[in-house]
């Protein structure tokens, strides 16, 4: 399979790649899914993945959970060497294009008292909602690349019998 195959099925075929890349074949092992699973179980478990109703929470820690992906992704990458390319391409994309724009903006933004304005705060939420939604794409598809069950579409299934 090809990387632009790959994207394209988990729906993350917006991610911006060069051609040369996209024509890479995609080749995930053992060392692979074991980072993936690391990073899965991360995202699985964050504000990243889960929702955050209007009454509840607090963006400013919201923004920090989702601003700590950096230091845990590249731990991850770190400890799992260079031996997990397949993982560690697509995870520096999904940082650099997906969470690193929402993050600085956001960030400046909680710097200059956003979050002590209820229509910003209102802002943030909408935009955090948008990031989640890359962002459970990705984690599906690292799920997949650990070889588990796509945990997020059963929590969300549990969560609507609630």
């Amino acid at each position: 399979m090809k990387w632009s195959q790959w994207l394209e099925k988990w729906g993350m075929s917006g991610l911006e790649i060069n051609a040369g890349f996209a024509k890479m074949e995609f080749k995930p092992d053992d060392r692979d899914s074991d980072a993936a699973w690391e990073m899965y179980v991360e995202l699985l478990t964050r504000i990243t993945t889960q929702a955050l109703p209007d009454s509840q929470g607090d963006e400013q820690t919201a923004l920090s959970s989702v601003h700590s992906l950096f230091e845990t992704t590249r731990d991850i990458i770190k400890r799992h060497t260079r031996h997990s390319l397949e993982f560690t391409k697509i995870a520096i994309i999904v940082l650099n294009q997906v969470v690193r724009p929402f993050t600085a903006k956001w960030h400046k933004l909680s710097l200059a008292g956003a979050f002590d304005k209820e229509d910003k705060c209102d802002e943030f939420r909408t935009d955090l909602e948008a990031v989640q939604a890359d962002l459970k794409k990705y984690t599906a598809m690292l799920g997949s690349m650990a070889g588990v069950e796509d945990d997020l579409t059963l929590l969300e299934q549990l969560d609507d019998e609630i």
